[in-house]
């Protein structure tokens, strides 16, 4: 049993002959069929940043509004500002996919700049982030759902789950599966937001949608109270700029070359989401929008773009669809970077493993078992989770800003003041949005995420010291002593003579230099009877090889077995105890139901209580067998 999972060793390899590592790149064209295109790479990566257009900028109205028709008017302003804040990460994420084309986005980067704990922040804040998206995103699709259907209200967390099952199951067809399924509802909504800004910015005149009760006419007392207003809108606002880093995160997912279709994907969906924020930034002034309980803006800037018809429902069917789509971007991008934890031995290898669709399938199922658990507990609210989002991905701007300021330092390429200023600058604006969010959302739910971090730190450092410890045993990474022959001693339990009991000595005569037939009997006459048949039949068949029987008063099969196993080890120390142990297979699945499970009882009493090698020797049954 191999205790490296998907992690090859290179213990007794020549110096300058490692293997080349795995970079992500396609080796073939084959592999390449199941990799991700530019276009492709935008409606798989970016449905959770596409999503937050639904939200973000009713976070900033929600925010302003409580200054009224004054405060509402620094709504473009703020939009502005996070545009410009997020024309800033999409530069830094694009020189990011440069540097690091094997993925991992943050992480990758404060692993080479900022330390092994560091990276391990990153990681474990990009890891909560991506599954609350999923939680946030289904949640909020079927809420859209419920207001349009107010029956289905009730039913609100299995609707969730079976959104969940859905997204699940077409990314476990394969990456591109995922992003050609999820092209056109993608299309729909962009083009949909698209066309009601264009209709919104040429309708004539402002019109008001919304009551604009509660106007006040200054914002307090001071420049003070304008500022902390205005930066609290900005951290809300900053929600719709989650996402960004999910393509910098899943490089290894696009097509040769990787790193140039990642990087025209990440400035795609830079623009566009840009152009969706301040449209709509235009529009929630032009037509004087305050919140209206029940209604989002979105939906008052759709009614008064189009008007209540139509195009009024695509919009809002789109918005549906896409926010409870917004999950995909979690399932394109955190099996990425859980199999990046893994190599570097902070993860269960298992999820460094790959199906033949080029899928991390372990990374996830992981990631739709912890959603669902998300989703149950919140009961299908998305209000429960809100407060838990966003923040972990600012911990994850800043950190990987603040690495890429290292990375320009170190390398000094032509240039690298510009671009060392710009992230450094946005590491001040990420760093000062994740301190305002998690102290405005603290008692609303934040402080779990402030203690799930550094549990999911200490558990990435426990794992790590583990491999460490079985490394160490394995003397990995050293050159073994030459492999010796030893004597070898082959136990095999039997009941009865059969086929496979023959079959099971053969193949022992063939492993060992001694081979023992055991069989365990009981102190009660019925099976006295049955161990003394067995007993003459044995001498009668005379196979060459001693029947040892031992006795067990609590009928006991396991525990008998590996007592004298343990013994056998004491008798020849310098012998290699193995225990054969014979077992059928029925053709059919539902054949294996009617089995006794003997051998595994069997094998887990050695495992448990020896050192001795295992082998199960299967006798496979086929369906015409007579």
């Amino acid at each position: 049993m191999s205790i490296d999972m998907g992690k090859p060793s290179t213990a007794g390899r020549a110096p300058g002959t490692e293997e080349p590592p795995d970079t992500g790149v396609p080796t073939s064209a084959a592999g390449d069929r199941h990799r991700l295109t530019a276009l492709q790479g935008l409606a798989a990566l970016s449905l959770d940043a596409m999503a937050s257009v639904a939200y973000g900028p009713e976070s900033i109205v929600l925010v302003l509004a409580a200054a009224g028709a004054y405060g509402m008017g620094f709504t473009l302003p703020v939009t502005l500002a996070i545009a410009a804040l997020l024309a800033v990460l999409v530069a830094s994420y694009r020189q990011v996919i440069a540097a690091f084309p094997d993925g991992g986005g943050s992480y990758a980067v404060a692993k080479r700049h900022l330390g092994r704990r560091t990276s391990l922040v990153a990681a474990a804040s990009l890891i909560l982030d991506y599954v609350l998206n999923v939680a946030v995103s289904v949640t909020a699709g079927v809420a859209a759902l419920t207001s349009a259907f107010p029956e289905l209200y009730g039913e609100r967390v299995w609707i969730c789950l079976g959104v969940l099952v859905l997204v699940t199951a077409v990314n476990l067809r394969g990456v591109v599966e995922s992003a050609k399924a999820f092209l056109v509802p993608t299309a729909v909504f962009v083009g949909s937001i698209l066309a009601m800004v264009v209709v919104g910015l040429f309708r004539d005149g402002p019109v008001s949608t919304a009551s604009a009760a509660g106007h006040a006419s200054a914002l307090g007392e001071g420049a003070t109270a304008v500022g902390a207003l205005l930066l609290k809108a900005f951290a809300a606002g900053c929600s719709a700029l989650t996402g960004v880093e999910a393509v910098a995160n899943a490089v290894p997912s696009f097509r040769a070359p990787a790193a140039r279709r990642a990087q025209r994907t990440e400035v795609a969906l830079g623009a566009l989401l840009g152009v969706m924020l301040i449209g709509l930034s235009v529009l929630i002034g032009r037509f004087h929008l305050q919140p209206v309980e029940g209604v989002t803006v979105l939906a008052q800037l759709a009614d008064a773009s189009f008007g209540h018809n139509a195009a009024f429902y695509v919009v809002q069917f789109a918005t549906m669809v896409l926010l409870a789509l917004a999950a995909n971007t979690s399932f394109g991008g955190l099996p990425v970077l859980m199999s990046l934890l893994a190599r570097d031995n902070h993860l269960p290898h298992v999820f460094a493993l790959k199906a033949d669709r080029q899928v991390h399938r372990h990374g996830v199922v992981w990631l739709t078992l912890v959603s669902a658990l998300l989703l149950v507990f919140s009961g299908g609210d998305t209000n429960t989770l809100v407060p838990l989002f966003a923040i972990g991905v600012f911990i994850g701007f800043t950190i990987c800003q603040v690495g890429m300021v290292r990375h320009w330092y170190g390398e000094r390429p032509r240039g690298w003041r510009a671009k060392a200023v710009l992230n450094g600058f946005g590491a001040l604006l990420t760093g000062v949005s994740a301190v305002v969010v998690t102290a405005t959302k603290f008692t609303e739910g934040a402080w779990l995420i402030v203690v799930a971090m550094p549990l999911l730190v200490l558990g990435f450092e426990k794992i790590h010291r583990a491999y460490s410890e079985i490394g160490e045993r394995l003397e990995l990474g050293r050159i073994p002593q030459p492999p010796q022959r030893s004597r070898s001693v082959v136990v095999v339990p039997v009941s009865g003579l059969s086929r496979l009991t023959s079959q099971a000595l053969t193949a022992a005569r063939s492993l060992g230099d001694e081979v023992l037939a055991v069989t365990v009997t009981h102190p009660a006459p019925e099976d006295r009877q049955v161990a003394e048949a067995l007993r003459r039949d044995w001498e009668l068949w005379k196979p060459g090889v001693e029947l040892i029987e031992l006795s067990s008063e609590t009928r006991s099969l396991g525990r008998p077995l590996s007592a004298y196993v343990r013994k056998l080890a004491q008798a020849y120390p310098e012998a290699q105890v193995t225990v054969l142990i014979p077992e059928t297979e029925p053709a059919r699945l539902w054949q294996r139901l009617l089995q006794n499970q003997r051998g595994s009882v069997v094998a887990h009493a050695v495992r448990r209580d020896t050192d001795a090698v295992i082998c199960r020797l299967r006798f496979r049954i086929t369906a015409d067998a007579r």
